[in-house]
């Protein structure tokens, strides 16, 4: 199993969610989170006085898969998160160990 964290635009969302139940992906955790990378922010002027923002708004979308569908979910994260300019976002991918539905204590693969 692996766990999918996506850095993406805002106004993505809702494409992205989209393209992820397109591939079966049935649920997930959003975020909204502030920061930047090769963006940097950027200056803004508020009652004629400058000031620089230095923290972006992003959403941070983070899913767990198994590992035969982590392949599709990253494409259908970055068709959909795909804008061109800079800021679109990262990808993480990491390994999951262990996952417990609380509610019924499944775990693992039936757990997801």
């Amino acid at each position: 199993m692996k766990k999918i964290e996506a850095i993406i635009k805002p106004f993505k969302l809702d494409e992205v969610r989209e393209a992820l139940s397109e591939v079966g992906i049935t649920g997930l955790t959003v975020t909204e989170v502030k920061g930047f990378g090769r963006q940097k922010g950027h200056t803004e002027l508020y009652r004629g006085a400058e000031y620089v923002v230095d923290f972006l708004p992003k959403i941070k979308i983070e899913i767990v898969v198994n590992d035969a569908q982590t392949d599709s979910a990253i494409e259908a994260i970055i068709k959909a998160a795909h804008t061109g300019k800079i800021g679109d976002g990262k990808i993480f991918v990491s390994p999951v160990e262990q996952v417990i539905r609380i509610r019924t204590g499944e775990t693992n693969e039936t757990a997801i």
